[in-house]
């Protein structure tokens, strides 16, 4: 693919899952990659198939090493390290450091990553940002406010960079998919099982939907096409949606 043949590129979260199948991807079309991950050993592990570079730490603080080990230039960011965990309902007590660290994780490392990153793109014209969030960014997931209201964050964020900066040459992508067959989605409890693992995708699927998307330049990413008729019944009927996802909500609740 003529638009990463060459092109250097950073994976973050990329030790295991959707992150590693990205990088995999990006390396086998003629990248050059950086794998982050908080998991030292996974990270070395995927580098080391692909031909990688692997730089475990925190995703929200490695764009300058990244670069260096790059070359001095990153042309391609994949913003794909994410938290779960569900914080707590309402009516039980607040997890602050839950919700704190999915702010962190989920938008802010995005928004740190952009800031860093931005100032060399403009100059170029050039650069491409590819946020992994999730159908929940778009819809919401019953059982986990925190991820939830995140990673809506994490998608308003890869818009507004979107509408902001395309026309000085930056591409924008946000994945959006439901369940993958992750790490996470098997931390996603009796939840995660309801309403996510019956449609689950490999994470092989979310990086042909991706660069299906590269190749088509588009923004929105749904490895999950029927995400999109779900996003259009939310904004045009959003009390027959919240009534849909309240009764999958009670079901969830019936089996606790």
């Amino acid at each position: 693919m003529e638009a990463v043949q060459g092109a250097k590129v950073v994976v973050t979260g990329a030790g295991g899952g959707i992150g590693a199948a990205l990088a995999r991807r990006f390396a086998a079309q003629g990248a050059r990659v950086v794998v982050n991950d908080l998991d030292a050993d996974g990270a070395k592990a995927v580098a080391e198939e692909i031909g990688g570079i692997a730089l475990p730490g925190d995703a929200a603080t490695i764009v300058t090493e990244a670069r260096d080990a790059l070359g001095g230039t990153v042309d391609v960011y994949c913003a794909n390290a994410g938290v779960g965990g569900d914080g707590g309902d309402v009516g039980e007590p607040l997890d602050e450091r839950a919700w704190a660290l999915s702010w962190d994780v989920n938008v802010m490392a995005h928004v740190r990553a952009a800031h860093a990153l931005l100032p060399d793109w403009l100059e170029r014209g050039s650069g491409r940002f590819v946020s992994t969030v999730s159908a929940a960014g778009l819809l919401t997931m019953i059982g986990a406010a925190p991820y939830s209201v995140t990673k809506h964050g994490a998608y308003a964020f890869a818009e507004w960079l979107s509408l902001t900066y395309r026309h000085r040459g930056l591409k924008v992508h946000a994945i959006c998919p439901q369940g993958v067959r992750t790490g996470m989605l098997d931390a996603s409890g009796s939840a995660g099982d309801l309403v996510l693992r019956p449609t689950a995708i490999e994470p092989d699927d979310v990086a042909d939907a991706l660069f299906r998307g590269i190749e088509e330049d588009r923004f929105l990413i749904l490895p999950h096409p029927e995400v999109a008729e779900y996003y259009r019944a939310r904004a045009t009927d959003p009390e027959r949606w919240l009534g849909g996802m309240n009764r999958i909500q009670q079901q969830w609740e019936a089996t606790r």
